[in-house]
C-alpha cells in the first residue's frame, strides 16, 4: 500500500489550505488505517495541536453538518480539466446551434454522454496522482464512486441546462439518457473500468446515433418522447446491478 509523503504530512499538519479536497480526503481515510503514516503525523506535535483545535471546531454543534462534511463529496482534481472542457464543448455545441442551426440541437446530441465524459475523468487512474492512496483506503468503493458520480453530476448538468435553454433542447429530452449513460458506465465498469466503459459507450453513441443524425440532419429515435421509457428502465437495470454487485467496487478500485 502506498503511503502519504513527508511534505503532504507537514502540509496537512500546518492546516495548508491549498491542499486539493480529494489529496485530503485520501490522506486522511489513509490514516485510518496505516499505523507508519500516524506516526509520521505525530511526530509534528507543535503542528498537530492548531490542527485538532481547528477540527474540534467544525465539530461543534454550531457549525452545520454539510460544512463538515463537503470534503468528502469532490471530484477528483484530475478529473476538474475534464469536466471543463465538457463544459467548454458544451457551449461550443450551443453557439453552433445559434450561428448554423440544424433541423436537431447539437446540444442535445451531446447531453447524453456530458456527464459520463466526467465521470470518467474523475477514475482515469493515469491522470490521478491520488489513485492508489483512495483506492487502498476502506472507503474506497461504490460510496466513493457515487459520491464522485453526483459531484460530476452536480457541475455538468446545470451546464447542459444553460446551454439548451438557447437553443430550445428541453432537458426533459436529455436527462434521462444521461443518467442511463452515467449509470451504464458505472455498471460495466464493474467488468473493464469506468474509464474504459465510458470510452466504449461515447464512441458507440458518436458512430451509432450522434454521427448519423448530424449527416441526415434528423433528430434520431432515441431522443424522442417514446423513447423514454426505454432510458428509465436501462437506469432501473443498471442501478440492480450496482446494488448486486456493490461489493465489486472495492476490488475494482484496488
Amino acid at each position: 500500500m502506498s503511503h502519504v509523503s513527508g511534505d503532504l504530512v507537514r502540509r496537512y499538519a500546518n492546516g495548508d489550505t491549498d491542499i486539493p479536497a480529494d489529496q485530503v480526503w485520501a490522506l486522511e481515510a489513509h490514516m485510518e488505517t496505516c499505523a507508519s503514516c500516524r506516526l509520521l503525523l505525530a511526530s509534528h506535535a507543535e503542528q498537530v495541536t492548531p490542527l485538532l483545535d481547528t477540527v474540534w471546531a467544525e465539530l461543534t454543534p454550531t457549525e452545520t453538518p454539510a460544512k463538515h462534511r463537503r470534503r468528502f463529496w469532490v471530484v477528483s482534481s484530475a478529473g476538474l480539466p475534464w469536466i471543463g472542457m465538457t463544459i467548454l464543448v458544451t457551449a461550443v455545441a450551443m453557439l453552433l446551434d445559434l450561428i448554423a442551426p440544424l433541423s436537431m440541437s447539437l446540444v442535445l446530441l451531446f447531453a447524453p454522454i456530458a456527464p459520463m465524459v466526467g465521470v470518467a475523468a474523475s477514475w482515469n487512474k493515469n491522470a490521478d496522482p491520488m489513485h492508489e492512496l483512495v483506492a487502498g483506503t476502506p472507503r474506497a468503493g461504490l460510496e466513493l464512486v457515487l459520491r464522485r458520480t453526483v459531484s460530476v453530476l452536480l457541475l455538468v448538468i446545470p451546464a447542459l441546462f444553460l446551454a439548451g435553454l438557447p437553443v430550445d433542447a428541453s432537458p426533459a429530452m436529455w436527462l434521462l439518457p444521461s443518467l442511463a449513460f452515467t449509470t451504464g458506465a458505472l455498471a460495466f465498469g464493474l467488468l473493464i473500468g469506468v474509464t474504459p466503459a465510458a470510452s466504449v459507450l461515447g464512441i458507440v453513441w458518436v458512430l451509432v446515433v450522434a454521427g448519423p443524425s448530424v449527416i441526415n440532419n434528423q433528430l434520431p429515435v432515441v431522443l424522442q418522447p417514446a423513447s423514454l421509457p426505454f432510458w428509465a428502465l436501462s437506469i432501473a437495470g443498471f442501478i440492480a446491478v450496482l446494488a448486486l454487485r456493490a461489493d465489486a467496487y472495492a476490488r475494482l478500485l484496488r
